[in-house]
């Protein structure tokens, strides 16, 4: 059975995404997106931020979307 999974990641770009085609012209986009936590330290009570990396490959449309920002 098929399904359908959606996630909302909200962050900022780590640079222009590349985007590429394939002989069959479909649309390929990488890109690399930073998201941060901020949270205090237990011990030390002192606010510390964390930011973690994610790639994500875009296909088809939402690839030619990614290519105009």
């Amino acid at each position: 059975m098929a399904s359908v999974n959606r996630v909302i990641v909200l962050g900022n770009l780590g640079r222009d995404p590349e985007v590429r085609y394939t002989s069959d012209e479909r649309a390929i986009a990488n890109l690399s997106l930073a998201t941060s936590s901020r949270y205090k330290d237990k011990s030390s009570g002192e606010l510390k931020e964390q930011t973690e990396w994610h790639k994500i490959v875009l296909y088809n449309r939402l690839a030619e979307v990614a290519e105009s920002i």
